[in-house]
């Protein structure tokens, strides 16, 4: 995925890849990813902490302003019959404050087991031998974040950008 930059960023018009940043959202962990929709893949960038729940704003500030991205995802935990989880509310209410603080377009995506899927793709990593560290509860997240950003380019594209 190419780094951000002039001309890159969602300020680019015509058919210019458009940049997605993407939270996967925790009351201790914030998980980030940034994808682009020429490729319609993803990459994590790391982990923003949160203190019961209150996220650490201005390190959310510094990836939105790094990747400048015109639109922002945000994973919403349902449990597995599709009703409301214990982390619904406050994942609805974290991208309602990013929409607010950033003036961005955010979307929120079903997160149903991207932290499972995210678990099973690093351990896969590890054993083949492309990620030689242990995995760290931020990797996961991360990761997560990842899969999300690249869920929503699946179901949205650029089209809907």
């Amino acid at each position: 995925m190419p780094e951000p930059g002039p001309g890159s960023g969602p300020g680019a018009t015509g058919s210019s890849p458009q940049i997605v940043v993407g939270f996967d959202y925790g009351e201790r962990r914030i998980g980030v990813a940034a994808g682009e929709t020429l490729t319609m893949g993803a990459r994590p960038l790391g982990v923003v902490l949160a203190q019961a729940g209150t996220p650490d704003w201005p390190a959310l500030e510094r990836y939105v302003r790094e990747w400048q991205p015109r639109v922002l995802v945000v994973g919403v935990p349902y449990n597995m019959d599709g009703t409301r989880g214990r982390l619904t509310d406050a994942a609805q209410a974290f991208a309602a404050e990013l929409g607010r603080r950033f003036a961005l377009e955010v979307h929120t995506v079903d997160e149903r087991l991207s932290s499972r899927e995210a678990s099973d793709l690093l351990r896969q990593q590890r054993a083949s031998g492309a990620r030689p560290r242990r995995l760290r509860p931020g990797d996961v997240d991360a990761a997560a974040a990842c899969v999300l950003v690249e869920q929503w380019l699946r179901g949205r594209g650029p089209a809907a950008g």
